[in-house]
């Protein structure tokens, strides 16, 4: 039985382990909290059970997750303790028994407060300024995000009176409307949605790059004062939260004092109440002694202070069918598959589809039609499918395939190894229309100045224009009849369109939008193949032949002309009289060795970068004469990474490649100019 035993907690530190990777490095959570707590008590138990199974690093006996390698590691002054988890009412009870047996003396008080699904901060004022903000990391060593945390609106960079030196604990958090609008943002983008909150709030504040962060409307609230120089400590919780409101730090509203275990059970009942009405996410409360001198007669275990203890309310879910799955193309050409249910009623709103992430998500739940499933509303905010009652599943029910060719214009669907989506290659698709106008259009495109997003809309709104070539059939009459252009701004664009036709083959080649063919790829492969038929023909021997062109480059553009529509796209703006063939001097200057302050070195792009599209950033990379690749190796001299950098910033880090974010990154090119 012993070895047994030892078999199974091996598993379940191997499990832990990985489930505290995901969280806490990753921010993208594999498994519910609810179900990370089972494996932890399962642990737990075991090791009660057979206590020779015990060990100084079991997940029983520590905090949180490593510190990131890209961030500054800090040691904690005062360390950042777990919470002891109580389910009902019997385990809250059972808690108190045993704070009591600790204290052997009079009954405390108590502290209730909301626990909000955010990200646990230790912040450090000295001389009344922020001086410092670490997270938890492994509750010892945390790591070092000031400047993330600077732009954080509710924490002040100066408090109302200076101090010596003022250490305290914060929740940053982010709110509601900001998370459900920030992954409506990556779901468009073909990124993966924040599973909730939390784990967007702390992917937003370890990010490289600052300016981001600053974007995401993180807000925060003060827990817990936990040092202080220059003045006495307060006897009680509640008076070191009354403090921490006068220096001018927010403090929750709701925290309500309590006078016994009862009083604290009717606090939690109302907060549950009124859960789903609150603008952040709450997934319990915290109980905490108020007295102080309390706290340090009960003390600490390695894990969790005896004094406090997380009471978690259950997930609100519901039971439903599945009547259909849909595929949503986004305006990058991002296909996300969604279910569409039975409507069903979870936290107060009634719910009728249910997002299913992506192809990998459905393959693992395996949903399908006609399924009976479990939802839940992920953070509370996105309805999401957990997991398929597989007694209920019809017979007739069969897995579910995402489609090959996109539902919106039948073009071929292409999904990179390293991305969790796939794409339309469509350049026609109606779903990618507008951006693909505005790329059309852009400066390193075929510069149309004028034709920004106001007027694309209004071309699109009035069904004016259905792609790029539709803008050579435009007329003066119809330009000036759209809002805030009149005869001589109509004018103006209809002579920047006509300039287009002009603009190099290099030009066009970029404007067409195919993937991965940024500007230097469209200069070289017009310089080498000299017109956009022979382009389009040539088959991927051909264009990997061409210098600088490598398979992924060259699939892609074969991937793009396969499809009839775009041959046929191609075709039409030849007619319109935009130029297909590449200038004698065209063709010779590509073939020179590449120049620049960045010549020789060789860098790859990850992630999202602030500011930036991909194809722009490569362009510029490559005007300055760097080599973009898409591999990171032991030659890479640079990585560039963004917001969900992935696999890519893992190696890179594995191999000590140089990493930076967007904001050095826009520094070094300019500097580099």
């Amino acid at each position: 039985m012993i070895e047994e035993a030892r078999r199974r907690a091996l598993e379940l530190r191997r499990q832990i382990a990985e489930h505290r990777r995901h969280y806490y490095l990753e921010n993208a959570p594999a498994i519910s909290d609810a179900e990370y707590d089972a494996l932890e008590r399962e642990l737990a138990a075991l090791e009660a059970r057979f206590p020779e199974l015990r060990s100084d690093g079991s997940p029983t006996e520590t905090v949180g997750g490593e510190p990131g390698p890209e961030f500054v590691a800090v040691r904690h002054a005062i360390p950042l303790l777990s919470l002891d988890n109580a389910y009902d009412e019997g385990e809250l009870r059972h808690w108190e028994q045993r704070l009591l047996r600790a204290l052997r003396g009079p009954v405390p008080r108590y502290v209730v407060e909301p626990k909000i699904d955010g990200l646990s901060m230790a912040l450090l004022y000295r001389e009344g300024r922020l001086e410092g903000a670490f997270t938890r990391g492994n509750g010892v060593v945390g790591e070092d995000v000031t400047p993330n945390v600077r732009t954080i609106s509710s924490i002040p960079g100066q408090l109302r009176r200076p101090l010596a030196r003022l250490d305290l604990r914060g929740e940053v958090y982010m709110p509601k409307p900001a998370f459900a609008e920030l992954n409506r943002l990556r779901t468009e983008e073909g990124l993966p949605a924040f599973a909730n909150p939390r784990n967007a709030a702390a992917g937003s504040v370890r990010l490289l790059d600052a300016s981001i962060t600053a974007s995401r409307n993180l807000q925060c609230f003060a827990y817990e004062l936990a040092a202080l120089e220059d003045a006495s400590m307060p006897a009680t919780h509640g008076e070191g939260l009354a403090l921490l409101a006068e220096l001018g730090l927010p403090v929750n509203p709701l925290n309500r004092a309590c006078a016994d275990l009862d009083e604290v059970l009717a606090t939690l009942a109302e907060l549950e109440r009124r859960r789903d009405a609150l603008p952040y996410v709450i997934d319990g409360a915290v109980v905490k002694v108020d007295e102080l001198h309390l706290r340090a007669t009960a003390g600490s275990t390695s894990k969790f202070p005896r004094w406090a203890v997380a009471f978690k309310y259950p997930p609100e879910q519901a039971r439903t069918r599945v009547h259909a799955i849909l595929v949503h193309v986004g305006r990058t050409g991002a296909l996300t598959p969604v279910a569409e249910l039975e409507p069903v009623v979870v936290g107060g709103t009634t719910v009728a589809r249910a997002t299913l992430h992506n192809e990998d998500e459905i393959r693992r739940k395996d949903v399908r039609v006609g399924d009976r499933v479990v939802i839940e509303k992920a953070g509370e905010v996105i309805p999401q499918v957990v997991r398929v009652l597989l007694e209920d599943r019809p017979p007739e029910a069969v897995p579910f395939v995402m489609p090959d060719h996109c539902p919106a214009c039948g073009a071929q669907v292409v999904r990179e190894p390293d991305e969790v989506v796939g794409r339309c290659t469509g350049a026609v698709c109606p779903a990618k229309r507008r951006e693909a106008l505005l790329h059309y259009a852009s400066r390193a495109g075929m510069d149309i100045q004028g034709l920004g997003e106001a007027l694309v809309d209004q071309l699109l709104a009035r069904g004016q224009v259905r792609d790029v070539a539709d803008l050579y059939r435009l007329d003066l009459e119809t330009l000036a009849a759209l809002d805030r252009m009149g005869h001589k701004s109509a004018s103006n664009v209809l002579a920047q369109i006509d300039a287009s036709r002009a603009r190099p083959l290099h030009r066009l080649l970029y404007a067409l939008g195919i993937r991965h063919v940024g500007e230097r790829a469209a200069r070289v492969l017009a310089g080498e193949l000299g017109a956009a038929r022979v382009v389009a023909d040539a088959g991927e021997d051909l264009l990997t032949s061409v210098p600088e062109i490598g398979p992924k480059t060259a699939r892609s553009v074969r991937v793009f002309f396969d499809q009839p529509d775009n041959r046929d796209l191609l075709a039409r703006l030849g007619a319109a009289g935009v130029r297909t063939e590449a200038l004698p001097g065209e063709r010779t200057a590509v073939r020179s060795t590449p120049s620049g302050p960045w010549a020789g070195k060789t860098v790859v792009l990850t992630g999202t970068l602030e500011g930036w599209t991909r194809e722009e950033a490569k362009a510029r990379l490559e005007a300055l004469g760097a080599k973009v690749v898409g591999t990171v190796s032991r030659n890479t001299d640079l990585v560039v990474a963004g917001e969900a950098a992935g696999s890519k910033l893992d190696r890179a880090r594995a191999l000590g490649v140089r990493v930076i974010g967007s904001q050095e990154f826009a520094a070094l090119t300019e500097e580099a100019s």
